[in-house]
């Protein structure tokens, strides 16, 4: 069985080299696929090929002999916005030299609704509508109230990604457009953001702030709404009666937070300090509270999901919201406040470059269905401009490099980063020291309790740094075609975890990873041991059988392989057989299908070890296929360990043990039970019988023999 999986590894090593080998050579010259190339030149009169991609700008000029006709790239290529899924939508678009529109077309979604249920060429529909409006105009999905805006049809059940897909395409032009000198640079120059003055503040109840511009108002009653949707499939639907009309629809308030004047005041000082230490280095906050029948947060909101009702403009970026950027507010301090039933706190993260001191929009959707499936949205859009007391515009001297992007976000993880590195060494000091601390059991089981929950909790639940064989698959495709190392520096935990667990694969093999850095593992590993303190039975399959279920997570991981090199995507869908992404990424905020099987993994958890990393995962097998390069075997044997001794075997709760004594190092967490009763000399029998003879082969004590004592 041992020479099966290691063919099958070897197979996959071999498979990999001669994939990757000649894809080398092809990564520095980036090419589109022939029915793509001819998609690009079938919209521009005269075309006759796409030159050679250009590295600095990232993108292909559109020619006509020597003639430059326009441009084409990938929106992957030059913005990275997230859509639903977590991951960008990659669009290939282009424009001709006046700004012209000429193609748009999705290349790549990862979007759940997308994948299951709504059939894809709905998107691409939607992606189209862009061919013939220009760069410059200002696009908006659905109807929009504002007489400026032209409107894309949106695509019923998925708004929040058409609204992505809208930024990724306006802000990947706009890109492209001031690199080639088409338009003016919208921001830049020798002008920073505006900063906030922090010690401007007086006091001030909500007539005042609402009178001097600190809080705006958008107010719509009926009729304004049904007046907007006029011309639309949702004319004539809900419409009010004509007692109706000027009933209230929504009456919502906005401002924004950071604004001592503003954010005190509403919120008190206690609660506003609170607010400004959660906030990061480029983070802001607004607030946004209504009344009325209608919700600009809406009802079918869930965990995990982004608030698809409202949204912020500034310029050419759209600020989208998720859970995670918002916080309820429970109480505002400010005098002759009226009553709201909504009242939140929105958080604008750094990488949307949000700038105080610049106009920005507050959009509102409102949704009409217009069928059992369809439905049409109009937006209205409220204006908002930070009084000039309570900022500073500051003049840039001397033009500063910009820093890559993957700098900035490492800057921004700096304490996640810093913890992470010292649990880093702190586990490399254990391995290091295990010889020592393994004659110390208590003091290591508790170490390593320890060390587990805090897995969990901060490496899983807190970072997400939970490592996937999607990562696996994703580096051998870098590799294999266009490596970037920016790539993989854009999320620092996972980067530095990856790091660790490739050197410590090199000297010890994959148990470091697996028994004790990987979240999953570590609330498997955890469940089971409280099973086990509160006497519940355990189960353990035989060896044979054990042995030969080893082979079933190699064959996922090759099976997953093949389907990466058709279609990366597919691949991500089935690499659901990881149920990390259910667990650990989305705390088990996932349709029921999902959560169930997570669940029934770690509820077998409570009657055996380890169930998934023994038989079922491919990340697990991955990382042992380099494990048979590891430098070092550090565990210790005795010529007794198999023949006669089987102590170490039976105890071994992943089963790792050979019945002959060897350990598997391919399938070995590195727990070290095997090594504390390797070293204790009451338990492990070979040091046993090794004392009784010790004792046995003692020569008597040498005593002088007693006088004999004289009577009478």
């Amino acid at each position: 069985m041992r020479k099966l999986i290691h063919s099958l590894c070897f197979a996959a090593f071999v498979a990999f080299v001669y994939l990757s080998a000649p894809s080398l050579s092809q990564a520095a010259d980036k090419t589109l696929p022939a029915d793509l190339t001819e998609r690009v030149l079938d919209q521009y009169e005269g075309a006759d090929s796409l030159g050679k991609f250009d590295e600095a700008l990232n993108v292909w000029p559109v020619m006509a002999g020597d003639t430059v006709l326009g441009y084409a790239f990938e929106t992957d290529d030059q913005v990275s916005i997230p859509a639903y899924s977590g991951k960008p939508v990659n669009v290939l678009v282009s424009f001709d030299v006046n700004g012209i529109f000429k193609n748009s077309w999705v290349l790549e979604h990862h979007e759940p609704i997308l994948l299951v249920g709504i059939p894809a060429h709905k998107l691409w529909d939607f992606a189209a509508q862009y061919i013939g409006k220009e760069i410059t105009d200002k696009i908006r999905v659905g109807f929009s109230s504002d007489p400026e805006a032209l409107t894309v049809d949106a695509v019923t059940g998925a708004t929040v990604t058409v609204i992505v897909v809208n930024d990724t395409i306006m802000k990947s032009a706009h890109k492209v457009a001031e690199k080639i000198g088409l338009i003016e640079p919208t921001t830049g120059g020798t002008i920073l953001p505006a900063t906030v003055k922090k010690d401007v503040f007086k006091e001030a109840d909500w007539t005042t702030l609402t009178g001097d511009g600190s809080i705006r108002r958008l107010h719509l009653d009926r009729a304004q709404v049904d007046k907007a949707f006029i011309g639309s499939t949702g004319e004539g639907i809900e419409e009010a009666s004509a007692d109706e009309k000027q009933d209230t629809f929504i009456d919502m308030y906005y401002t924004y937070l950071n604004a001592p004047t503003v954010g005190k005041n509403l919120l008190g000082d206690r609660e506003y300090d609170w607010l400004m230490g959660e906030l990061k280095e480029g983070e802001h906050a607004i607030a946004v509270l209504g009344t009325g029948p209608y919700s600009f947060k809406g009802n079918g909101y869930v965990r995990g999901g982004i608030f698809d009702r409202m949204q912020l403009n500034q310029g050419d970026d759209t600020v989208s919201f998720r859970d995670v950027d918002h916080h309820r507010l429970t109480d505002v301090y400010t005098a002759n406040t009226p009553d709201f039933k909504e009242m939140d706190i929105f958080i604008i993260r750094p990488q949307f470059e949000f700038d105080p001191g610049t106009p920005w929009d507050i959009e509102l959707l409102v949704r009409r269905q217009t069928g059992p499936l369809d439905s049409v949205f109009v937006s209205f859009v409220g204006g908002y401009q930070t009084p000039e007391a309570y900022i500073d515009r500051p003049i840039q001297p001397v033009a500063e490099e910009e820093l890559p992007i993957w700098v900035t976000i490492w800057q921004q993880k700096a304490f996640s980063i810093s913890v992470l590195v010292v649990s880093l060494v702190f586990l490399s000091a254990v391995i290091f020291m295990q010889d020592i601390l393994v004659r110390y059991p208590r003091l290591l089981h508790n170490l390593r309790r320890g060390f587990l929950i805090y897995t969990v909790l901060f490496i899983g639940w807190y970072t997400l740094g939970q490592l996937s064989v999607v990562n696996v698959l994703t580096f051998t495709h870098a590799v294999m075609g266009d490596f970037r190392w920016e790539l993989f520096l854009m999320d620092p935990i996972i980067f530095i975890l990856w790091g660790f667990t490739a050197a410590s694969i090199l000297l010890w093999g994959r148990g470091i990873f697996c028994g004790w850095l990987c979240p999953f593992g570590a609330l498997q590993e955890l469940i089971n041991e409280l099973s086990r303190k509160l006497k519940i039975k355990q189960f353990e399959l035989p060896f044979a059988v054990h042995e030969r279920l080893w082979a079933v997570k190699y064959i996922i991981l090759l099976a997953l392989f093949g389907i990466s090199l058709e279609s990366m995507s597919t691949a991500e869908r089935f690499a659901e057989v990881e149920p990390f992404k259910t667990t650990i990424l989305l705390a088990f905020q996932r349709e029921w299908w999902f959560v169930t099987y997570a669940v029934t993994l770690l509820f077998i958890s409570i009657f055996t070890r380890k169930v998934y990393c023994r038989y079922i995962c491919p990340l697990g097998a991955a990382l042992a296929i380099p494990t048979k390069l590891r430098l070092f075997d550090w565990l210790k044997r005795r010529k007794e360990c198999g023949q006669p001794c089987q102590l170490c075997a039976v105890e071994c709760e992943i089963q790792a043990i050979h019945p002959d004594g060897t350990i598997n190092a391919n399938e070995c967490h590195h727990c070290l039970d095997c090594q504390m009763t390797y070293h204790n000399e009451n338990k492990c029998p070979p040091l046993v019988n090794k004392a009784k003879k010790a004792r046995k082969n003692k020569p008597a004590p040498n005593l002088k023999p007693i006088d004999a004592i004289n009577v009478g």
